[in-house]
């Protein structure tokens, strides 16, 4: 009977993975426990204990892949939900389609991109840096350091007031290292930030929420327009940089969408409805510069560290064509007020759809969820139309033979 206990005892230790037993190798385990404990059961319990302890102080293991979030409204699945800022998404009738139809601070009936990329890499969503529950084993998973509100430039979006502009957000994601080295080691916490899969969302806020909120804005006036997207590419260079620089190695970088097609846009600037002309020629200035600029970044570092997400095409299949994708409207938003429920924010007193499937637009700003999806399987399998140089299910495969 003693055998069978012995036997069974370094079976669940070799399973675990515990690679000494009481200071002998796992290969002389079965003998080492005999020899120790003949027939003894309280030497038997001993063990046991001394198992027990050992399991207890041994720091998890990572395993699937972790995900971090930098950015925007775009991808924020909660973190203003903790501060005290006018850019939430923390009430009705956000969230009416998520699992819990409860309002999440995602800007979505729904999921959000990140969530959907969580799926398609086999991973659990991402918990807001500022949530309380990322603590533990929950840190392994990775997190989401977005902010809605913000831009590449500081002074994007002060009029929301506090939000987590993005070199706080990398700062963020330093402590973040930091809390994961105590958790599971140095050594461990270096090779998941390596090997984790990034998104970095930012760019569209530094137009409609800097250069083009008012008429005659500072930025506008401080610069022309190309001139400006020059600047932008140039102080996003260097967050990219400082990314790299703590330990990123695989980068998602969506450009901006569609600016002047969004719903807002359409009310405030245009006639007819048409997507409005000047912020659709920001996007299409911004937009080539920024794969440019990640094309030489990788050239510098020699490898293929910072992918290039085309948004605007992924959503101007939607917008131009929505009926090819099951819409009915890519003009007028699902929840909102005014000229294609475009103007101010949505709330409870707004008008809301009773269908979100068909609708490409959630709020005057944001895609449904279904339009996300859209977005998110052409990150996934997309031709170099979308992702330059390969798409996420490339960099898997790949990555999954490192």
């Amino acid at each position: 009977m003693m055998n069978i206990i012995y036997t069974q005892l370094c079976s669940l230790i070799i399973y675990l993975d515990i690679t000494v037993v009481l200071g002998q190798p796992l290969k002389v385990c079965y003998g080492l426990l005999g020899n120790m404990c003949k027939d003894s059961s309280s030497c038997f319990l001993s063990l046991i204990l001394g198992l027990v302890i050992t399991l207890a102080s041994v720091p998890p293991e990572v395993e699937a892949r972790a995900f971090f979030v930098f950015g925007d409204s775009l991808v924020d699945n909660g973190n203003n939900n903790y501060l005290a800022t006018t850019a939430r998404a923390d009430a009705p009738p956000y969230g009416v389609d998520y699992p819990t139809h409860r309002a999440t601070g995602r800007f979505s009936n729904g999921f959000n991109i990140p969530d959907l990329i969580s799926q398609a890499i086999g991973s659990e969503p991402t918990l807001p840096y500022l949530s309380p529950e990322l603590r533990g084993e929950k840190l392994l998973v990775g997190a989401n350091f977005a902010s809605a509100g913000i831009g590449i430039l500081n002074d994007t979006g002060i009029q929301f007031l506090n939000i987590i502009r993005i070199r706080r957000q990398l700062q963020f994601f330093q402590q973040y290292q930091q809390r994961v080295s105590a958790l599971v080691g140095s050594e461990q916490a270096q090779r998941l930030v390596n090997q984790a899969l990034v998104l970095m969302t930012l760019g569209g806020n530094d137009f409609v929420n800097n250069y083009y909120l008012v008429p005659f804005s500072a930025r506008s006036r401080q610069f022309a327009l190309p001139d400006y997207v020059v600047y932008l590419i140039s102080e996003y260079r260097k967050i990219l940089v400082s990314v790299y620089e703590l330990g990123a190695r695989r980068v998602l970088v969506t450009g901006t969408g569609p600016l002047g097609c969004v719903p807002a846009e359409r009310a405030m600037r245009s006639r007819n409805g048409e997507c409005a002309a000047e912020l659709q020629r920001a996007a299409a200035l911004f937009n080539p510069q920024l794969v440019q600029m990640l094309l030489e970044l990788n050239r510098e570092i020699g490898s293929d560290v910072f992918i290039s997400a085309n948004a605007y095409e992924a959503n101007m299949d939607f917008v131009t064509n929505p009926q090819a994708y099951g819409f009915v409207t890519s003009q007028v938003a699902c929840c909102g007020q005014g000229r294609f429920n475009g103007i101010g924010l949505c709330t409870i007193a707004s008008n809301l759809c009773p269908n979100r499937e068909i609708f490409a637009f959630w709020d005057p700003f944001h895609p449904t969820e279904k339009a996300n999806r859209v977005i998110v399987s052409t990150i996934v399998t997309g031709s170099t139309k979308y992702m330059n140089p390969m798409n996420l299910s490339t960099i898997m495969a790949l990555d999954s033979r490192v």
